[in-house]
């Protein structure tokens, strides 16, 4: 989805699935089809229907049109190709009944195993066989985000990115921002914190003086912790040497920039709700046992936006005191290691919105998807925002002049 004004030309929200997009081999399946005559088709596919029903190919329309010099062609699908050969032998009895029936001269055809998700991917479906196309409805997908929203989003972005350079040696690293959606206020802001022992490639970033762009060698960063998780190993004893432990500069290989972010939320809620203790997970567990997921979301948005009201209102000694991040969005500028992508899991995390994919070990997109694991108790909605070169270099300038 486009950007919604101006200050935003050419930004892109990219919702990221749970299920990785199925490769050529797994997204088709063949099925026999035959050429049948127009007169014939209602008669046919009534038979089919009641013989050999798509049951698993509802998105298929039955009969392909084509026109060949100005004449009309039907073909139509007769059923699922046989693993056990290829011979008419190898049909369900009904289907060779109508072949004999109707003297059909049979074909084999590749078509989409599974329904479009897109316009795009429906379009090359159509290349291969005419399949059906619903566009997904699902409010927590891009197409359930209005104008408003989308800026606040951006705007959130953008402001992660003004952090990504860190005050040490003027290094890249990640960056985070928890952010209550239903007043845009922020809760947290993080760095990654283990340095400084952590090697930064000094080729992670260069600058073309020409058009200013911003150039990025992600398989070289080396600084961002969630893209190198284990770089902390690569200290060399000159580095410990020249920054023993007792140097009064802190830095732990655990602390990316999603782990912190965390960490200064907690820190928030014991300042906001100095008398009040989080629910335990038996209590929370307890409160929404006999009411169902989409109930239990609405639940806890309705109880979140009364507690921020409350702390509006200068009513913190009143206010319940949040569970964990529960209807909070985290806005990161690289995509999160399995580590920070599974902590955002146990603080139930609503949205998570990144701009950078992570080639290495990136748990939300690019390697894995966690947000896809059927086991987990919470799953948020993960977005990959496009940031044009053109907005990096004016983001990193404002920076520099800062």
């Amino acid at each position: 989805m486009a950007a919604p004004n101006e200050q935003f030309v050419d930004w892109e929200i990219i919702h990221v699935p749970g299920n990785a997009p199925l490769s050529l081999e797994d997204s088709t399946v063949n099925v026999v089809a035959a050429k049948i005559e127009p007169k014939q088709a209602s008669a046919i596919i009534r038979q089919l229907n009641q013989i050999c029903p798509l049951e698993n190919l509802r998105h298929l329309k039955r009969v392909k049109k084509d026109k060949s010099q100005g004449k009309v062609e039907l073909s139509i699908i007769l059923c699922l190709s046989s693993e056990n050969g290829s011979s008419i032998e190898a049909f369900p009895s009904g289907v060779r009944q109508l072949i004999d029936n109707y003297n059909l001269s049979s074909f084999y055809a590749k078509v989409s195993k599974c329904q479009a998700t897109s316009k795009e991917e429906w379009e090359e479906q159509c290349k291969l066989w005419p399949t059906s196309f619903h566009p997904p409805t699902n409010p927590e997908g891009v197409s359930g985000l209005d104008a408003e929203e989308i800026k606040s989003i951006y705007s959130s972005m953008k402001s992660v990115m003004q952090l990504v350079q860190s005050n040490i040696q003027h290094k890249v690293v990640n960056a985070a921002v928890i952010v209550n959606p239903f007043n845009g206020q922020i809760i947290s802001k993080a760095q990654d914190d283990i340095l400084p022992l952590l090697k930064s490639s000094e080729e992670n970033i260069s600058w073309n003086s020409k058009n200013e762009e911003m150039k990025y060698k992600w398989s070289e960063n080396k600084g961002v912790a969630c893209v190198n998780p284990w770089g902390w190993l690569e200290r060399s004893c000159q580095d410990h040497d020249a920054m023993p432990c007792d140097s009064g500069l802190a830095w732990h290989p655990l602390k990316h920039a999603a782990m912190v972010a965390i960490e200064n939320a907690a820190v928030r809620d014991r300042r906001l709700f100095p008398n009040s203790s989080p629910c335990n997970n038996d209590c929370y567990s307890e409160l929404y046992s006999d009411i169902g997921p989409a109930k239990r979301l609405k639940t806890e948005e309705a109880q979140l936006t009364n507690q921020n009201s409350e702390i509006g209102n200068g009513l913190t000694s009143e206010a319940t005191r949040p569970y964990l991040c529960t209807g909070f969005d985290i806005y990161l500028a690289w995509e999160p290691c399995p580590m920070c992508a599974m902590a955002l899991v146990h603080q139930r995390i609503k949205r998570i919105f990144y701009a950078f994919p992570n080639p290495r070990v990136g748990a939300l997109g690019t390697v894995h998807r966690l947000q896809g694991e059927k086991s987990l108790n919470h799953h948020y909605s993960v977005f990959r925002i496009h940031i044009p070169d053109k907005a990096l270099s004016e983001i990193f300038l404002e920076k520099l002049k800062d």
